[in-house]
């Protein structure tokens, strides 16, 4: 990284989805990888485009709904055969048929929190501030324009080279994103 001055990186303003779309791709097939596109809705195959392939949400609500299982089997089973063992009927004290209501329900619950608290910590939440609303025009990304911030933290990020790469992709405006 070959920059003067200390800067987040740099931001491309596009008027259009395809165009960032397109702008994106090409991105990533020049070697960019640490870059962010912000749009007003969700954009088809944006996300695989920047290089988003999987996350690992699915596996911490899968873990935390085998948690709620066992919990919830844990807390019917030590009281109904280790601390207080009552013979109902003749059935036997283990009797996990009966645990099942309660183990669906917490299953749910602790899913549902997992799922939650997982993706606000995947999400690197809560985020007060972020550099790239040091830039004028990024109020519009809320409304009906798009932007590609290529970060300066990139191996192939140089100042001079990626904001020609930005301005070849034709964008209204690069703008350098302060920190």
């Amino acid at each position: 990284m070959s920059t003067s001055h200390k800067v987040h990186g740099l931001m491309a303003e596009f008027s259009d989805g395809d165009e960032l779309l397109a702008a994106t791709r090409r991105a990533y097939e020049a070697g960019y990888r640490q870059m962010d596109a912000y749009t007003p809705f969700p954009i088809h195959g944006l996300a695989e485009a920047i290089g988003f392939r999987h996350s690992r949400l699915p596996l911490i609500v899968l873990l935390g709904g085998l948690t709620g299982t066992a919990t919830a089997f844990l807390l019917q089973w030590y009281p109904a055969v280790i601390d207080y063992p009552v013979n109902i009927g003749g059935r036997p004290l283990n009797s996990w048929p009966a645990f099942v209501p309660i183990m669906f329900e917490l299953t749910v619950l602790f899913a549902s929190f997992a799922a939650v608290l997982g993706m606000i910590g995947l999400n690197g939440l809560p985020k007060p501030y972020h550099p790239v609303f040091n830039v004028e025009r990024f109020q519009l990304a809320s409304k009906d324009r798009f932007f590609l911030c290529i970060q300066s933290n990139d191996p192939k990020f140089d100042l001079t080279q990626t904001r020609q790469f930005l301005e070849d992709q034709r964008p209204h405006e690069v703008a350098e994103v302060a920190p």
